[in-house]
């Protein structure tokens, strides 16, 4: 074991029945050079206020899905929250980069110094890097192999965590985060789009009336300028964006209430609706969470360049080009015109080109140590996911020793947010024996 990293933590303090303590950790930028530069990682534990003896506990690391994703913030015990707090002291992080973690944004990043600088640094925020930060952190603490809990790009990072350090696990849950551990970026998109494509099936069959108030707004978008808060203006692709809503039991009915305070008359004729853009706006601005724009490809990047693999993908689903007939809401895939559209994102577009022509990415999965693998791991897996393909997570799945699957058709993407508490409780008695 090395030598713990420096650590600081905050006092105690009470929030609504849980006892919260900061604690920040002074990690390496790069983990191949420990003696070099270092950034800051935060973390923030949760403990049931009831329990008095909180120090016997056994940790539970949860990682945030993303890229670029901060911990979440607690206000409460509540969904899958409350079920951990009484086995766990839960520690959320803040994966470096994001929320109180030194940060990478357009305000920051130029102080590295030009594009290729900026991209440089950048190599050093994917799942390998994390993953080093969590082992440094867990013997910062003075824990043993601890639990985790991956959602989504979390659970990316879990499979990275072991494949290179499993000595550091007690055991794994995942929930819609089984990644593809081999093969181009272009055959996750193949497979999403397809998803996305019957989503919206399923949702425009729904709502077959916001069939037609979505080309509406695109068509009006195409003719007639509307501005977002931020001052840009919207286009009809960025709209499109509104797709994000399809991913989820819980937010799905939220783009139809959206639509439906999509217009209001004006002076000069039918306009959107200032609660239309503002709540576009926070659907399509990454200015809280650049890293998901800048790193979102580069997940699946493994020894080649990804190349805007989603775009290229595009090509072959002409129904969500903005000009189809009756184009069709995206999901979480990443253009290069993002990065010409969003203001938070124009001062970093060349460093985006840089990291997407990058053809040298170090391995994010060791495939032979996951087939030995001997930790016990439990995944959720959902059947119409528009994120994280099901098809190419049982293939994964199939690829790891010991993982049990949970497969469910009543739950999308954020499961979690919808009955968190059961299905960490079904995750848990997965792993430790009690069956699915």
């Amino acid at each position: 074991m090395t030598a713990p990293v420096p650590h600081t933590a905050s006092r105690t303090y009470p929030v609504r029945g849980m006892n919260v303590t900061d604690h920040w950790f002074t990690v390496p930028l790069d983990h191949a050079v420990p003696d070099g530069e270092t950034i800051t990682v935060f973390a923030r534990e949760y403990v049931d206020a009831e329990f008095a003896e909180a120090r016997e506990l056994p940790w539970l690391l949860y990682l945030q899905g993303g890229p670029g994703g901060k911990g979440s913030r607690l206000l409460q015990f509540g969904g899958w929250t409350k079920a951990a707090a009484k086995h766990f002291r839960i520690l959320m992080l803040d994966q470096r980069g994001t929320g109180l973690s030194t940060p990478a944004d357009r305000q920051t990043l130029p102080l590295r110094g030009d594009a290729p600088a900026q991209a440089e640094y950048l190599t050093h925020f994917r799942a390998d890097s994390i993953v080093a930060d969590a082992e440094l952190i867990r013997q910062a603490l003075g824990s043993g192999p601890w639990s985790t809990y991956g959602q989504s790009y979390g659970g990316f990072c879990t499979l990275t965590y072991l494949s290179f350090a499993p000595e550091g696990l007690r055991e794994c849950l995942i929930t819609g985060g089984l990644a593809p551990l081999t093969g181009p970026a272009d055959r996750v998109y193949e497979a999403t789009f397809r998803r996305v494509a019957a989503r919206n099936a399923e949702y425009f069959q729904r709502y077959p009336e916001d069939r037609e108030t979505t080309t509406r707004i695109a068509r009006h978008l195409s003719e007639v300028p509307e501005f977002l808060p931020s001052g840009e203006r919207l286009s009809v692709r960025r709209f499109q964006m509104a797709g994000s809503y399809l991913g989820g039991n819980t937010r799905i009915d939220g783009l139809h209430y959206l639509l439906r305070e999509a217009f209001v008359p004006a002076p000069d004729g039918e306009r959107l609706s200032d609660t239309f853009l503002e709540t576009v706006h926070g659907l399509v601005s990454r200015a809280a969470n650049p890293l998901y724009a800048l790193m979102h490809e580069s997940i699946y990047g493994q020894g080649e360049a990804t190349n805007w693999a989603a775009e290229r993908v595009l090509e072959s689903f002409p129904e969500f080009e903005p000009t189809a007939p009756e184009p069709l809401y995206t999901g979480e895939m990443v253009y290069p015109w993002y990065f010409e559209e969003d203001p938070a994102l124009l001062p970093l577009r060349e460093t985006a080109e840089l990291l997407a022509s990058k053809s040298d990415w170090g391995p994010l999965y060791d495939t032979a140590q996951l087939a030995r693998n001997t930790v016990p791991v439990a995944a959720a897996v959902y059947t119409d996911d528009i994120y994280v393909d099901r098809d190419l997570s049982l293939e994964t799945a199939a690829s790891v020793k010991g993982l049990q699957v949970w497969e469910s058709a009543d739950f999308h993407h954020d499961g979690i947010a919808d009955d968190g508490e059961a299905i960490l409780n079904r995750l848990l008695g997965m792993v430790r024996g009690g069956g699915g």
